[in-house]
Parts: C-alpha cells; sequence; structure tokens
C-alpha cells in the first residue's frame, strides 16, 4: 500500500461496523484496508501495477471464446425460435 499520511474519519451504524470486521476478519485484513480496497474498486484510483496485475490474472483464465458471429448468434435469439 502507498503511504498512508491522510486520515478520515467514517462513521459506520453498528450493523455495518459489526459486518465490515467479519468480512475483513474474514479475509485476514483491517476494517481500513477493507475500505481503501473498496474505495478503489469504486472510483478506479488503480495504480499501473494494480491494473497490469489485473490484466495477468485475466490472460490466465482459460475460457472458451467463440468467434464475434459465433457470438453474436448465441446472443441474439433466432426470431423463430420465438414464435409459437
Amino acid at each position: 500500500m502507498d503511504d498512508l499520511s491522510k486520515k478520515t474519519t467514517i462513521l459506520f451504524t453498528p450493523d455495518l461496523h459489526r459486518h465490515l470486521r467479519q468480512v475483513a476478519k474474514q479475509r485476514g485484513v483491517s476494517i481500513g484496508e477493507l475500505v481503501r480496497e473498496a474505495c478503489i474498486a469504486q472510483y478506479g484510483i488503480a495504480g499501473s501495477e494494480r491494473r497490469l496485475r489485473a490484466v495477468r490474472e485475466m490472460a490466465r483464465l482459460e475460457l472458451p471464446v467463440g468467434t464475434p458471429q459465433h457470438m453474436e448468434r448465441e446472443s441474439v435469439a433466432d426470431p423463430d425460435a420465438l414464435l409459437p
């Protein structure tokens, strides 16, 4: 994580705080880290290293991908199939 030099106070409802505490514990991080990750994910402030890591992770996926024409045929219903 970058230099953490700015402090912000955030007030949560007891239920939300309890939930965040549980999620943070499950992930093995602090509530602060959980909130920072959520802010980055929501508002798109990601460094180049994080973006490169995401691209590398996506490149490792082995997903079946067809040609654009094949994908279009799968996603656009045949009009005859819609009629009774």
